[in-house]
Parts: C-alpha cells; structure tokens; sequence
C-alpha cells in the first residue's frame, strides 16, 4: 500500500508483519503476485522513476529492485503472471498507444514489448491503478486489460501473452477521467466479469458490472448491477457463477455469474482476491484486511 508498506502473514491473516522494501517510503504498492511462501513480486505505480517492481526470495526479508521506469511518460497500473516465469505489467498508454513490461524469468528483469500489435488508445484513456486488477490473465497466454478515461471504456484481449491486441468495447459508462473499468476477473478463458464506474464518493456509478461468455470479444451489461463505484472484483474458489466485487461503500456477490448482484457487507475495501484453498481476501483504505467468512 501507501509509504511503501508490503505486509505478510503466515498464521491466515491473524497477525501481520512489516516486511517493506528498505528505502520505499515514498512509493505506492499497488499490486503483488506471491508465487509461494517465499517469493513475490510487488508493483509499485506512479510517473517516471515511481513506477518500480520488486522481487523477494525470502518471504521478505530482503528485497531487489528489477525494475525502474525511466520513461516520464509512462505510468504502470497493474501486473499479471501467466505462471511462475512469465508475466507482464501494464502502463498507461505512451505516444498513443499502452505499453506492456515483460517477464520471463519470475520478475528478475523485465523487457517492453514492442507497439507494434497494441490498436491506438483513444483520448485520454487510460489505467486505473486502484486494485492491480487492471490486468488479468488466464491460462497460459490469454491475458485482457482495462481501461476508462476515454470516450469508452474498453476491455483489450490478447491471447499471445501481450505481443498483439484487440479492442472492445463495454458498457460501463466512461467519457470522464474518473470512470471507466476498473477491475476485471476471468475464471477460464471465455468467462469474465468487469467493475468499475465513476471513483468519485459524490457522483453515481449506472452500469457498473458487465459480463462476457467469449472471452472479451463481446459484453453484456450486468442486469441488477452493484449500486455504486466497485474496484476489484474475484471469482469465488471452484464456482462457476459465484463472484465478489468491492469498493469504497461495500461489498456485493453474485451467484449468477455476474448477471445480478446485492451487497453482503458496507466496508470499504480496494480490492480482493480468492485462492484455491476456499477463502478470499480483501483490503482497502487506512489498512484494513479482512478474510471472507462463509
């Protein structure tokens, strides 16, 4: 989170320890990929040199940059890993078009991609860098990004593990800089849910769910969508049709594969995530954690 702060815990969430980057205090981590109980990947967002990734080996307790942005142009959002070796990051768009970081190697070193096979950003579309659900992945080489800002909010899918790209539009209302999708999630490669809307406490969000069964070439707005502004948003463990999405003002659940929604919980939290072992997680503003009881 904010002041640099990467926290870890190994009794499932009952007490939690600093383990933060040594020098970081001024950076914002807004996403990680832990791989196991000792090696991770953090992001941390922002222009020019804020934009860094970090890796640990030891659960930890030493960290090692891999990664600085040295472009004043570029700004990344979010990171995804296909699996322990490949991933990518995502920055907003640079001369036009968005620019994609690679891996190879588990976030050791990391390469741009080339431009060449990324469609033209519109006007002031961008990332937002609010939960790292701005891209996601599924299976070993799809991977889907989303945007707002534009005149549309878009959803780009590309099944070569980011070298080429296609762009579709979704319902979620966008045209501002504060609206648009903000979190995707995809249990396979043809199933996945969108959230989003307009950040802003004072302002509504119409809209703000949308589904797709072709993985991202088409959208369906949501029918009884989440009732205000949502930021992430997590499949539930081993369901076809459960899903969760958070935000500022609560939490909803679907059952229907993100057809309808209602709200289970009125905290506030940025972002979730659920892992094979039945549970979920979710945290947000001036550190709060909290795990999904059933």
């Amino acid at each position: 989170g904010t002041a640099g702060t990467v926290l870890r815990t190994t009794d499932g969430g009952a007490s939690w320890r600093n383990v933060s980057p040594p020098g970081a205090a001024d950076l914002q981590f807004r996403d990680v990929t832990a791989f196991d109980a000792r090696r991770a990947v953090v992001l941390a967002i922002g222009e020019g040199e804020a934009s860094r990734v970090y890796r640990t080996d030891d659960g930890g307790t030493t960290w090692t940059e891999s990664f600085r942005n040295t472009d004043p142009k570029a700004f990344y959002d979010c990171l995804a890993f296909f699996d322990r070796r490949h991933g990518l990051a995502l920055s907003d768009p640079v001369d036009g078009k968005f620019r994609i970081l690679s891996t190879a190697d588990g976030g050791r070193s990391w390469r741009v991609l080339p431009a060449d096979g990324m469609p033209p950003a519109l006007d002031g579309e961008a990332g937002f860098a609010a939960s790292g659900q701005c891209l996601v992945t599924a299976g070993p080489k799809d991977v889907w990004l989303a945007t707002g800002g534009g005149a549309h909010a878009r959803v780009l899918h590309s099944a070569d593990r980011g070298l080429t790209w296609t762009a579709t539009e979704t319902p979620v209302p966008a045209g501002d800089p504060a609206k648009g999708v903000f979190a995707l999630a995809f249990r396979d490669r043809a199933h996945g849910i969108a959230v989003g809307g307009d950040y802003r406490p004072d302002q509504p969000s119409p809209r703000a769910a949308a589904v797709t069964a072709d993985g991202g070439r088409t959208w369906r707005p949501a029918t009884t969508p989440p009732p205000a502004y949502r930021s992430g948003a997590a499949w539930l463990p081993h369901s076809r049709t459960a899903a969760l999405a958070v935000g500022p003002t609560g939490t909803d659940l679907t059952t229907d594969g993100g057809r309808s929604w209602r709200t289970i919980d009125t905290g506030s939290y940025d972002t979730v995530t659920c892992t094979a072992d039945l549970s979920c997680w979710a945290a947000g503003e001036q550190g709060r954690v909290a795990r999904l009881e059933r």
